[in-house]
């Protein structure tokens, strides 16, 4: 089994003064079967029952890849900062478990500079308590909390939500 500590994550934002259970500056821990990256590769590949964990939040997937910017303090080793990763692409099996929801897909995409996930595949899906919305692509805005759902092929939007039981006017 592949392990390998960074101290990066892919939700994170800048580090707080005053770090809470959430910390960005946490470590995250990934197991996998294995890991290919290589002297000069600008991405590290886990392969294989993949759980990256930091805090309460954890992604699990088939493969996770993460591609690294280009920085001239890079060198050949794995330990990067959460500013030299680019984007970080999970395939197949996908859920990810964050601020109280959880998003299930196929494929999901994050880019650290727009702070943009992208979850695809026939059957995506995001669970926050009885709320639940599907499509097959969701748009994730991390900044602001936007959320966009495309439908595909025969399937439609889906959304399921609960007034609270405060009644409806």
């Amino acid at each position: 089994m592949a392990t390998v500590f960074m101290t990066v994550f892919a939700f994170a934002d800048d580090p707080p003064t005053d770090p809470g259970p959430n910390d960005p500056g946490k470590k995250i821990y990934i197991t996998s079967d294995s890991l290919v990256s290589g002297n000069d590769a600008k991405y590290a590949e886990f392969i294989g029952n993949v759980k990256a964990t930091q805090g309460l939040d954890v992604i699990t997937a088939d493969r996770l890849k993460i591609f690294f910017k280009k920085t001239p303090q890079s060198n050949d080793n794995l330990i990067m900062d959460q500013k030299s990763i680019a984007k970080i692409v999970a395939n197949g099996h996908v859920t990810i478990h964050f601020d109280n929801k959880v998003a299930v897909a196929e494929q999901a995409v994050y880019i650290t500079a727009t702070r943009v996930l992208v979850l695809s595949g026939p059957n995506s899906k995001i669970v926050s308590g009885s709320d639940s919305v599907a499509g097959e692509k969701i748009t994730i805005y991390r900044t602001d909390g936007r959320i966009n759902v495309e439908s595909g092929g025969e399937k439609r939007v889906n959304a399921v939500f609960f007034s609270g039981g405060k009644g409806s006017n």
